[in-house]
């Protein structure tokens, strides 16, 4: 168990934003008060529940002296509220967790050490495993996704561990890109510097109505997933997708991608209720005849037919490829996060991250 610096110098903080948590609030916050490495404040901001999250809050607060509790009375929202705990973070190295989800002992202490060893590194996230309201597996690790070259990350956003020195150079959240903030600030550390994985699941993603995507108004998210997938095209193709956010502004999009509602399906189906977007797809979906529709349709189509089946099925799929890579990651080292890059720029396919000072 991890004592104190000796210096007295705070070396990390953990950011929180909370909105509407409950009832899964008090196993996450359980989860980062039993680290293996306990030298840190945790910073908690309120984003004005009304289901009695602050109240929790309070008493945690109470309890541990290395909490520290904020509220905002005005909903903030993503971006904000995340920039806002960041802003109220003390300590040179921040690590993230979202109120809802659980965290392995070891998470913290692990990362720490590989910021350490790789000083060149901007970040570190980690693979997680997904759990439904109950806290009961539902999806296993998936190291197929670290072993591909994507713009779209391996790792959950409460996972993250940065710099805050990377953090406060970069700009931090971009409003405009709510409900996908995370992804948006990922790829401009990247941008930056090296992003590491920790291949192993450290952290537990709840699968459950307490998710912003699915709280928040229903429109409102579909068109920021489509503007999400629209700007990962762009960002495939020219290594930047600044121009096209900037002309999306606030502008509705029209119809949308089909794979928008998949994305978004998908945290209903893994938590073990019917997606209900077939309506959906069908009044706001860009349909036509390609492979994309195909494949909307037949996941809607299917997700309201037989939820469970699906659900298998995707399980299924999710075990085999792990294994089919799970030999790659044995050693439990970081790797380095593969990208797509403008054509000419190389990319580390998750090959073992550098340690400068070692080598």
């Amino acid at each position: 168990m991890s004592s104190p610096s000796p210096s007295g110098a705070l070396r990390l903080s953990v950011v929180m934003p909370v909105r509407n948590a409950l009832p899964h609030l008090d196993a996450a916050v359980l989860s980062i008060l039993r680290q293996s490495f306990r030298d840190f404040e945790f910073v908690i901001g309120d984003d004005g529940s009304t289901d009695g999250s602050f109240e929790t809050l309070q008493q945690w607060a109470a309890r541990d002296d290395r909490i520290r509790l904020f509220r905002s009375d005005d909903r903030l929202g993503p971006a904000r509220s995340s920039n806002w705990v960041v802003a109220n973070a003390r300590a040179p190295i921040i690590a993230r967790m979202d109120g809802d989800d659980i965290v392995h002992p070891d998470r913290l202490e692990r990362q720490l050490a590989s910021l350490a060893r790789n000083p060149e590194a901007a970040l570190v996230g980690a693979l997680w495993t997904a759990i439904d309201e109950a806290g009961r597996p539902v999806r296993s690790r998936d190291g197929w996704r670290l072993a591909r070259r994507s713009p779209f990350a391996p790792f959950p956003h409460g996972s993250i561990m940065f710099r805050r020195s990377d953090f406060d150079r970069i700009g931090g959240y971009r409003a405009q890109c709510d409900y996908w903030e995370d992804l948006d600030l990922f790829l401009r550390f990247a941008g930056r510097a090296p992003v590491l994985v920790l291949p192993d699941p450290l952290y537990q993603y709840r699968v459950a109505d307490t998710s912003t995507r699915i709280a928040s108004d229903q429109e409102r998210v579909e068109n920021a997933v489509d503007l999400m997938y629209r700007c990962m095209d762009e960002y495939r193709r020219s290594g930047s997708y600044e121009d096209l956010l900037a002309a999306a502004g606030g502008h509705a999009p029209g119809k949308l991608r089909p794979e928008t509602f998949t994305s978004l399906g998908s945290s209903r189906l893994w938590a073990g209720r019917k997606p209900r977007m077939l309506r959906r797809l069908w009044q706001r979906g860009r349909l036509g005849v390609d492979l994309a529709t195909a494949r909307a349709l037949v996941w809607a189509i299917w997700a309201e037919l037989s939820p469970k089946s699906l659900r298998l099925v995707l399980q299924t799929l999710v075990r085999l490829r792990d294994r089919r890579v799970a030999s790659r990651f044995a050693d439990g080292r970081p790797r380095r996060w593969a990208i797509p890059r403008p054509v000419g720029a190389k990319a580390s396919h998750g090959k073992p991250a550098i340690n400068r000072q070692a080598a």
